[in-house]
């Protein structure tokens, strides 16, 4: 939303971003309830629709809902906890999937609960196996790519939100605009003018401010909150998985894989959005976390499975939040997880949120959700912007904003795929895969060798990078160059194997190519802990006599290379460093 201000109180807002910083427990709280107030809604209102909408009784609805929000805790805490390969380690909060409103209703149309829960599961599963082989898709789901669809999260959120300011009695027409402003400028004045301690208050002042003036009005429910029970369970509404694999099963599986690719490109999105926000500086995305945030949200799924209810999906708040107070504390998202967890035992409780008045919570909305555009639009640009990409990123969040606001033929839309192009993010997100796959298929060709990863292989990269060099009529300067950068980047990545104890153990795929007269290496090695991009950037920062060597090969390939970028994945390693021969001195991205 707004950088943070550099004011004495801010002394250490770099440091307070950082997921591992220990935030008091107080503080803490009042964080995590905030996110919890925009989470919850549609975690209960989602799952209460989709069951509502497909016929089903009272007391299965009852159980979707609690059985989500549990879920929905629960998946939190674990992405927050990181516990192995499942979790990001970073605060994302995790509710019910509203893409899959559509497709979980006609699943409980056609089969009830029980095929609901065997096409959940499915989903679940499709998310293991994409959490395994993220790397894949490094070249589909680019950051033009995700940091697009977080920019047409506001474009699909906003159109519902402003419905909430007319949903008002007719008597009192002035009551929404009044009540939604003031909530409106409290956040905004706060979050610009305030002290960072006061500063961190601000959405939840803003929603008691707004919600008083509601309550003047007679808008706030308060029979809601009185009716309510303290503590309660519903009944257990249980039902096994259909596992037949009928006629209906398989004819709900195509749209129940394409909804959970989508929600697996939101939480790619999210989870490179949060360690954006979440870190000083400008760090290179570690996607053994992204790995971890899609895997979790398997597990959560799986659970939601076989708990009879709907899928579950990222909501963005999170990062939201970090942007407007300035604390990622992972310990706010384990708190977080555990009221929404609390809270599905405390109906009163979930009363006194659920009872907020539509106009404010609107407004409350809208200032996160500008947040959210700003940070699709830095991960955009995050590693600088050609023309491609910038046509990339335009072409689908206009395709995005137009198929959302129905001016682009709604009559065929609402019946061509069940109407899915009708949600901008679906329609713009499938509009940048496809342009970046287009880009993609069409780059010149790859020239690729396979080697054991150890010593005995630089000779061998080498004459291959120089006969590379010799076929692409390049300069004797810039094959040099090529044949350096490879030296070095081979070096650093086996002095980091080594110092792993891996050396020798995996293997290098070597692919070099030509694109606008910028020779492009690709190293798909072994993996590492640390990231050659961030210690390029870091150069001259810290370090030893110990380091020595290392920083000279890092500040050769600096020299070198117009740009080092570095993806992490869980077992592998992918550099890929460009060469500028107009360049005489790089400049890594």
């Amino acid at each position: 939303m707004v950088p943070q201000t550099s004011d004495a109180s801010d002394g250490s807002a770099a440091d307070r971003r950082h997921p591992d910083t220990k935030v008091p427990l107080p503080l803490t709280t009042g964080l995590a309830l905030q996110i919890a107030a925009l989470v919850l809604p549609g975690a209960v209102l989602i799952p209460t629709v989709v069951f509502q909408a497909a016929g089903q009784p009272e007391n299965v609805v009852l159980w979707a809902v609690f059985a989500s929000v549990v879920a929905s805790g629960a998946t939190t805490m674990l992405q927050a906890f990181r516990a192995g390969r499942f979790g990001a380690g970073y605060l994302l909060a995790i509710g019910a999937a509203a893409p899959a409103i559509a497709v979980s209703t006609a699943a409980l149309a056609a089969g009830g609960p029980a095929l609901l829960a065997t096409l959940v599961i499915g989903l679940a599963l499709f998310q293991f196996a994409f959490s395994a082989r993220l790397s894949l898709f490094r070249r589909i789901l680019t950051p033009t790519v995700t940091g697009t669809v977080m920019m047409l999260t506001p474009v699909t959120v906003m159109p519902v939100m402003f419905q909430q300011l007319e949903n008002v009695p007719a008597q009192t027409p002035v009551a929404a605009p009044l009540c939604a402003l003031t909530t409106l400028l409290v956040i905004v004045g706060l979050v610009l003018k305030a002290k960072q301690g006061l500063r961190l208050w601000a959405p939840v002042i803003g929603i008691v401010a707004g919600s008083t003036v509601a309550a003047l009005f007679g808008l706030y429910d308060f029979e809601r909150v009185a009716r309510a029970a303290a503590i309660g369970i519903p009944r257990v509404e249980w039902q096994a998985p259909d596992l037949d694999f009928g006629p209906a099963f398989w004819a709900s599986l195509p749209a129940f894989l394409f909804i959970s690719l989508v929600c697996t490109v939101q939480t790619v999105s999210g989870a490179t959005a949060i360690q954006r926000v979440s870190r000083a500086g400008s760090r290179a995305v570690d996607f053994r976390a992204v790995q971890g945030a899609i895997a979790a949200d398997g597990a959560g799924n799986l659970v939601s499975g076989l708990a009879g209810t709907m899928p579950l999906g990222f909501r963005p708040m999170g990062a939201s939040m970090i942007e407007m107070t300035g604390i990622g504390s992972r310990r706010i998202g384990v708190v977080l997880g555990a009221a929404m967890i609390a809270l599905a035992f405390l109906p009163k409780a979930l009363a006194v949120i659920l009872a907020v008045p539509g106009p404010v919570v609107a407004a409350f909305i809208a200032v996160t959700m500008a947040t959210i555009f700003i940070i699709g639009m830095k991960l955009v640009v995050q590693d600088g912007i050609d023309y491609r990409q910038g046509l990339i990123a335009g072409v689908a969040f206009g395709i995005g904003a137009s198929f959302e606001s129905g001016a682009v033929f709604p009559a065929h839309l609402s019946a061509f795929a069940g109407g899915f192009l009708q949600n901008g993010m679906i329609a713009g997100g499938l509009a940048a895969v496809a342009m970046t796959s287009f880009v993609e298929l069409t780059k010149p060709r790859r020239h690729r060798i396979e080697l054991p990863f150890d010593a005995t292989a630089l000779q061998e990269v080498q004459a291959f990078v120089r006969a590379f060099a010799a076929r692409g009529g390049w300069s004797t300067g810039m094959a040099d160059r090529l044949d350096a950068v490879s030296e070095e980047t081979m070096l650093t990545l086996l002095d980091r194997d080594e110092a792993a104890g891996e050396a020798g153990q995996r293997r290098l795929f070597l692919a070099v190519y030509r694109e606008d007269n910028v020779a492009i290496l690709e190293f798909v090695a072994a993996k590492g802990e640390e990231n050659l991009q961030d210690r390029i950037a870091l150069l001259g920062e810290a370090g030893g006599s110990d380091s020595l060597e290392r920083e000279v090969s890092l500040r050769l390939l600096r020299h070198l290379a117009s740009s080092v970028r570095h993806q992490q994945y869980h077992e592998i390693d992918i550099v890929t460093v460009r060469v500028d021969p107009s360049q005489r001195n790089g400049s890594p991205s």
